[in-house]
């Protein structure tokens, strides 16, 4: 039974009102001060303080009792003893002698002081004080728990929710500030949200996009194909992209489509799942690549040039004058005759091979006969050089697709094959290279195979996955240990290089009867609207 039956009955409502308070969401200040007043009337006592954290002393923050002039002032600090029990003690600690200064002013004799907050950095205190002796009971060293604890609950949920919007504002300017392209998406594709570089990158504004699926910044054929493969993500768990980035084709505003790396993220919340693209538009990129390469074929051409005009011709001259010394000594009846028809044989065998040499640094072909014979050329040199059976089969009208592809397009596709049909012999030790090339009106496809070893620690690349760095470590199980400097990884970078150029993709996996198959998949460019047959305006409908 308590003592004060009364007294009991008041500080239980006052419990009840504060913690209903504390509920609603009360501002922790005026939350304070109904505390202070409530509490002087529940124990009977003319001083109550709710002191906060100011350095290493605690300043009135509310209060009952005090002087005007003391809100907001140095009012105790961790050096008096009894502040400095009550902060260790974690629960009242009744005052005892000697008493901290600013209480003795007041004429505090008696009182019972709690610390305010968690296990660690104080938040503040709370004390009941009285001028005379007071005798605080059970019931009042129990209500004095109580509110420090609501009030240590309420200072804690503020300093959380204070802590969050910093948080929240900091990724908010960092979103808002960041270079790189950010998209938020649920579970089903559709957009959450859109920072303002993504705005800069795609050239919608963000409550364009918001509330439509992400396939709007998507060409075709990755368009219709989205909800897919978030579908079957759904459904297996197979990841395609998140969390592991690739380079993909971006749709923006205007229709233009441009070349970006994305890394998406998965993000578990409370009941939901949601997405986060990062997106950087790396055009300038791909340009200043496609430079380097057009620089390459230059340098190419020039090197190839010099030799079929500047050595081949002082080979032809040397074999002539050769040819003219050697017959003069056979009718001499010399004996070095028959090394004069040496010399004059090997230096007919090296103008072959310098010619054989330009021949495939310019592949004159390309200008004249296309795309077909140079292959054709390629797959001839390879046979006399290499002592390979090396077959080409096209497929497909040349004269509907190829004036359709980028212009760049037959010199790229060219040195994939070459760098192909080179890795097949020199690193696979291949005996047979068939080259096809086929044509759709939407597509094109170089696929080289051979029945060679197998490229060590081979490369699958969808779209425009990078090149996995493991598979430049060295060779599979089994297969032949690499000669010392091999570049064949240099030589893989630039094939993807050659096929994320033309927009297409390049893949290298083994091939089911033995050996590699690569395959080279470009997009080709839609015919006029003139030149499209009904069945054509069926498959690629104006948009």
């Amino acid at each position: 039974m308590p003592n004060n039956p009364r007294r009991y009955v008041l500080q239980q409502a006052v419990l009840a009102e504060l913690g209903l308070r504390s509920l609603e969401g009360t501002e922790p200040r005026a939350l304070a001060a109904y505390a202070a007043h409530a509490a002087a009337d529940a124990l009977g006592v003319p001083l109550v303080a709710v002191l906060e954290r100011r350095g290493d002393g605690f300043a009135l923050a509310a209060g009952h009792g005090w002087p005007d002039a003391l809100d907001g002032q140095p009012f105790v600090t961790e050096r008096d003893a009894h502040v400095a029990e009550a902060l260790a003690a974690g629960e009242p600690v009744p005052l005892a002698p000697p008493v901290p200064e600013a209480l003795a002013r007041e004429g505090v004799v008696s009182g019972l002081t709690i610390r305010l907050g968690g296990a660690g950095e104080p938040a503040g205190l709370f004390g009941v004080y009285a001028r005379e002796p007071h005798d605080f009971d059970a019931e009042a060293l129990a209500f004095v728990a109580a509110v420090g604890a609501v009030l240590t609950g309420v200072s804690e949920r503020a300093d959380t929710a204070r802590a969050l919007a910093e948080s929240e504002a900091r990724a908010r300017a960092m979103l808002e500030t960041t270079v790189d392209g950010v998209v938020t998406i649920d579970a089903t594709g559709i957009i959450e949200g859109f920072n303002p570089a993504a705005e800069r990158i795609f050239g919608y504004r963000a409550d364009e996009v918001i509330g439509k699926n992400v396939n709007v910044l998507m060409p075709e054929p990755y368009h219709s194909e989205h909800d897919g493969y978030i579908q079957a993500y759904h459904e297996t768990g197979h990841r395609r992209i998140i969390g592991i980035g690739r380079e993909v084709v971006g749709r923006r505003k205007s229709g233009e489509t441009f070349p970006m790396d994305l890394a998406v993220s998965e993000v578990q919340l409370p009941g939901r799942k949601i997405f986060t693209g990062f997106i950087r538009d790396i055009s300038a990129r791909r340009e200043l690549e496609q430079e380097v390469l057009r620089i390459a074929e230059a340098e190419r051409r020039r090197i190839g040039q010099d030799l079929h005009d500047g050595l081949g011709q002082m080979l032809t001259g040397t074999a002539l004058i050769a040819r003219g010394l050697a017959r003069r000594l056979r009718m001499e009846e010399s004996p070095a005759a028959a090394d004069a028809d040496e010399v004059v044989r090997l230096i007919k065998d090296a103008d072959t091979y310098a010619r054989s040499l330009a021949r495939g640094l310019v592949p004159v072909e390309l200008d004249a006969g296309g795309l077909d014979a140079a292959l054709e050329r390629l797959c001839a040199n390879a046979e006399r050089l290499f002592g390979i059976a090396c077959t080409f089969e096209p497929t497909g009208d040349p004269g509907e697709v190829d004036h359709r592809l980028p212009d760049e397009a037959p010199t790229h596709l060219f040195r994939i094959a070459q760098e192909a049909v080179s890795n097949a012999v020199r690193h696979g030790q291949a005996r047979h290279v068939h080259i096809t090339l086929m044509r759709a009106p939407d597509r094109l496809r170089l696929v080289v195979r051979d029945d060679g070893t197998g490229f060590p620690a081979l490369v699958r690349s969808a779209g425009s996955d990078r090149l996995d760095e493991r598979t430049l470590e060295g060779p599979a199980a089994g297969a032949a240990p690499a000669r010392p400097h091999d570049n064949r990884g240099m030589g893989v970078r630039i094939m993807h290089y050659r096929a994320r150029i033309l927009g297409g993709a390049l893949e290298i996996r083994p091939f089911a009867k033995g050996g590699t198959i690569v395959t080279c998949t470009v997009p080709v460019r839609r015919a006029p609207a003139s030149t499209l047959t009904p069945a054509d305006e069926d498959a690629h409908p104006r948009r």
